[in-house]
C-alpha cells in the first residue's frame, strides 16, 4: 500500500497540470464546505435570515394590532369595560356573573363488568 501511494505521489509531483488540478480541487472543497465562510454556511445563513424576516413580519403585524387596540381603548371607555367583564370577570354591584364551561367531564363507571337491565 505504501508503495502504491508513493507511486501516486511521484506521478503528481512530476506532472505539472495535475498539481494545479489537485490544488484547485482542494481549494473548491475547502471554500465550498470546510471554511466557516463557505458556500454551505452561506446558504444556511440565508435560510436563517429568511426565517427571521418572517418572524419580524409576524411581530410587526401583532404590534400593529395591539396599537390599534390601544387606540380603541383610549377613545372608548365601553371597550375597557367590555375587556374587564370578559377577561377578568369584573362586574357592577347590582349584577351576578355565571361562568359556564364547555368542558365535558367524562363519567367513568366504577365497575365495567356490570350490566344495566
Amino acid at each position: 500500500m505504501k508503495k502504491y501511494l508513493k507511486n501516486i505521489w511521484q506521478f503528481v509531483k512530476t506532472s505539472t497540470w495535475l498539481k494545479y488540478a489537485v490544488v484547485a480541487v482542494f481549494a473548491v472543497v475547502f471554500i465550498g464546505f470546510v471554511d466557516e465562510n463557505s458556500v454551505w454556511s452561506h446558504f444556511r445563513n440565508k435560510q436563517t435570515i429568511s426565517e427571521l424576516e418572517l418572524e419580524i413580519e409576524k411581530y410587526n403585524q401583532e404590534h400593529e394590532r395591539n396599537q390599534a387596540r390601544i387606540r380603541q381603548l383610549d377613545k372608548d371607555p365601553k371597550a375597557i369595560e367590555k375587556i374587564a367583564r370578559e377577561r377578568y370577570f369584573m362586574k357592577t354591584d347590582d349584577e351576578d356573573i355565571f361562568v359556564l364551561s364547555d368542558d365535558l367531564e367524562e363519567e367513568t363507571p366504577e365497575d365495567d363488568n356490570e350490566t344495566v337491565e
